[in-house]
């Protein structure tokens, strides 16, 4: 009731608050007070409880052309809780708990009643600076714009959001496991669940250990597959590996000069795994995930994000005779109006380990630690708090970084 109240004497005006702006490419944020605009009609203003940075937000942060917007406000993993709605929003209420996404789901177009597809075909997913309707709620100090990130931009204690980019969730999910079903762990869990539909006593092997193949791991873990082969050059990997499900380590620096698929082809008595996984972003890497899918029925699907023109190359012979298919994915396939309520409810029915997917915590001033906290390989995922008081009570410690 309180928080109520306190909305409403906020509603319809803007608001000042602190976020972590990107000035330039590649350069640390900056902790800004800055306003964020009122909602405009389907839109809602969400006060953001804590938010977790993604690799995405890494690799574009470090883009200049194309897609490289400055100033910019990134986080994409970001849960909150509604403080006001514009004219038109009803499906959520101010004080629901709600997890922004980047993709949209309309309800009406053929994708989104479709259950083949997660792509909004009316409101198709661009990498756009600003809000849906071509414009941003933020600005700085000086009255300037701030561009949005991913239709989200979850690094700021307050962000505006489209109505068809949000999901209500259950508010007894805890706020740092919350956040993560936003990009990272429901596009690894969706791929095995949704795009490839392991099936159990199945073969995986996944390319890249971070957090979304881990996932990928822990997906195929919860589809019963007999054999999960993870492959990576960081050897803290294994041990990490194991607790997703992952039955077999290859680290390519260990191999005096074999490739991976290779070792996956000879594990596997030439037939090679039923499903394989790209999570890095590396065009060789999708190259060796589908020389090792097996023939006949496998699929490779590639959930790496590279840079905007890159390319990989396949044997034209080989693709066509080999019965093999492969695929990419945004995601995991996953819609998220429907599907992050199933992962939240496996969460809390102790199925899906989202708790092994945090690996650190820390306030909003410690935001470029985090950074080099992933870009060093040394965490899986750092949880970024905004509201400290929601962190008190959910009993969490701060990281000492």
């Amino acid at each position: 009731m309180a928080q109520i109240q306190e909305a409403s004497k906020t509603a319809g005006k803007p608001i000042r608050c602190r976020a972590a702006v990107a000035r330039k490419a590649g350069e640390p944020l900056v902790i800004e007070e800055i306003t964020v605009a009122p909602p405009k009609a389907r839109e809602l203003r969400v006060r953001v409880l804590c938010s977790a940075l993604c690799f995405s937000d890494i690799h574009f942060w470090r883009l200049k052309e194309p897609h490289g917007y400055y100033p910019r406000i990134f986080g994409h993993e970001t849960v909150g809780v509604v403080e006001s709605v514009g004219e038109g929003v009803e499906d959520v209420k101010v004080g629901d708990t709600v997890i922004p996404s980047f993709l949209a789901y309309c309800g009406e177009c053929p994708d989104c009643i479709s259950i083949k597809s997660n792509q909004c075909s009316k409101l198709r997913f661009e990498l756009s600076p600003y809000i849906r309707d071509g414009t941003s709620r933020f600005s700085d100090a000086k009255g300037e714009t701030i561009y949005h990130f991913g239709y989200t931009s979850g690094f700021s204690e307050y962000t505006v959001v489209d109505i068809t980019h949000v999901t209500k969730v259950d508010p007894a999910l805890p706020a740092s496991k919350a956040c993560l079903l936003g990009c990272g762990v429901s596009t690894g869990v969706g791929a095995a669940w949704k795009t490839a539909d392991v099936e159990e006593g199945s073969t995986v092997a996944i390319f890249g250990l971070g957090v979304i193949g881990l996932a990928v791991a822990e997906g195929a873990r919860l589809r019963g597959a007999k054999i999960i082969i993870g492959v990576d050059m960081n050897p803290d990997k294994v041990e990490i590996g194991k607790k997703f499900g992952i039955t077999h380590f290859i680290n390519p620096r260990e191999l005096g000069g074999k490739l991976a698929s290779g070792v996956i082809l000879e594990m596997t008595d030439g037939l090679g795994a039923d499903y394989c996984f790209e999570c890095v972003g590396l065009p060789s890497l999708s190259q060796e995930a589908f020389t090792c899918c097996r023939k006949g029925w496998g699929k490779t699907i590639i959930l790496g994000v590279d840079k905007p023109d890159s390319q990989f190359i396949l044997n034209s012979l080989v693709n066509n005779h080999s019965g093999k298919t492969i695929t990419g994915v945004q995601y995991g396939g996953l819609k998220p109006n429907l599907d992050i309520a199933i992962l939240a409810k496996r969460y809390l029915d102790k199925e899906l380990q989202l708790d092994l997917f945090v690996t650190h915590e820390i306030k909003l001033e410690e935001i470029n630690k985090a950074f080099k906290l992933l870009i060093e390989g040394k965490c899986l995922r750092t949880v970024i708090w905004f509201d400290q008081e929601r962190a008190r009570a959910d009993g969490v410690t701060f990281n000492e970084i």
